[in-house]
């Protein structure tokens, strides 16, 4: 599928965010990253007075083929669906904290092994029970990974024509990070050992035995193109969140991107549309040792750095709060000469 993404360039509205910027009761810059967070959202926007509506997080779960081997995984791929009930019932730390901070949640079942048929809070989405194991062929075939392109833009469409203007990323899967590091390697040519960390809790022997499967792995394929190697390497919960990416873009919609697995979703995102990052905001960099590599690549910095290692979206629903301050003093901050206080001229 094509998508139609404009890159946010507008001389005349940027020059009018930055005057309003710059002319609000401080010196010039002493906000910091709240002030090009606030000129980005502007620029999204069209507008010098944004706002974040109905700001939603989707997480998408999703197994992996190899994840049943168990060789390069802590936990047994059965703590996915565990999961994916976890989230159900508000009990995971998505859930805190979308409703701390009054983000909308919507849970993904993008293809999990197994049935959520009869189970109400979920999004059934399914494309199949899992991936294939990529260490014997393709995670996916190329119209199941365009299929859950679509249907991941499907369903950010749907949130957009509910009113909602700001939206997050989150995953659950295990043995995601595995495929996230063989896009990662892919997309950005970092050796696939540079690549590949602890997932979710590995210890250093681990991390060894799992660097050399993946580097059999990435050596046994060729993919030709990105939406090969999403196909290739990737889970259905990636395709999915790359296909949300590109749709938010198109629809002009503000993107937070959480950690480590959905940076590797924008990766392939960015390789089929490079203009996708002007709708960008990146929440945290993640414990896994390759997310910051993601960020050099893509010459990007977070807004925060708290050690998490979570996944779900927690590290967009922990920043949201930032995003908001920067909306807020653009809009309500008084000016110089509003406030009657005198400026440096």
């Amino acid at each position: 599928m094509e998508f139609t993404i404009k890159p946010i360039f507008n001389n005349s509205l940027e020059a009018t965010l930055q005057n309003k910027i710059n002319t609000k009761t401080k010196p010039v810059g002493a906000l910091g990253v709240l002030e090009t967070v606030a000129l980005q959202i502007g620029m999204i926007q069209n507008t010098d007075q944004p706002s974040l509506n109905q700001s939603t997080i989707l997480v998408f779960a999703g197994d992996h083929g190899i994840a049943q081997k168990r060789e390069v995984n802590l936990y047994p791929q059965e703590v996915t669906a565990q999961m994916v009930y976890n989230f159900i019932n508000e009990g995971a730390a998505i859930n805190v904290f979308c409703k701390q901070h009054q983000i909308a949640l919507k849970i993904v079942d993008a293809g999990v092994n197994h049935d959520f048929e009869n189970t109400s809070g979920i999004i059934h989405a399914k494309i199949d029970y899992g991936t294939q194991n990529y260490q014997e062929k393709p995670a996916m075939t190329i119209a199941q990974c365009n299929e859950a392109i679509q249907k991941g833009a499907d369903l950010v469409a749907d949130t957009f024509n509910n009113g909602c203007n700001t939206i997050g990323f989150g995953e659950m899967g295990i043995g995601n990070t595995s495929a996230a590091s063989l896009l990662m390697s892919y997309f950005t040519e970092i050796p696939i050992a540079e690549c590949v960390g602890s997932g979710t809790g590995l210890d250093t022997s681990a991390i060894k035995i799992k660097q050399k499967i993946l580097s059999e792995v990435y050596q046994t394929h060729t993919p030709s193109s990105p939406l090969d190697a999403l196909t290739t390497f990737g889970g259905f919960e990636i395709a999915m969140i790359t296909g949300a990416i590109l749709k938010a873009a198109e629809l002009k919609m503000t993107i937070i991107i959480d950690g480590f697995i959905v940076t590797s979703a924008l990766l392939a995102a960015h390789a089929m549309h490079q203009n996708v990052l002007d709708y960008c905001i990146f929440a945290h960099t993640s414990e896994e040792q390759g997310h910051q590599k993601m960020y050099e690549f893509l010459d990007k910095k977070p807004l925060i750095n708290l050690g998490m290692r979570l996944g779900e979206g927690t590290g967009a629903a922990v920043a949201y709060p930032i995003i908001e301050s920067a909306v807020a003093f653009l809009n309500t901050m008084a000016s110089f000469e509003s406030a009657g206080v005198s400026g440096n001229n």
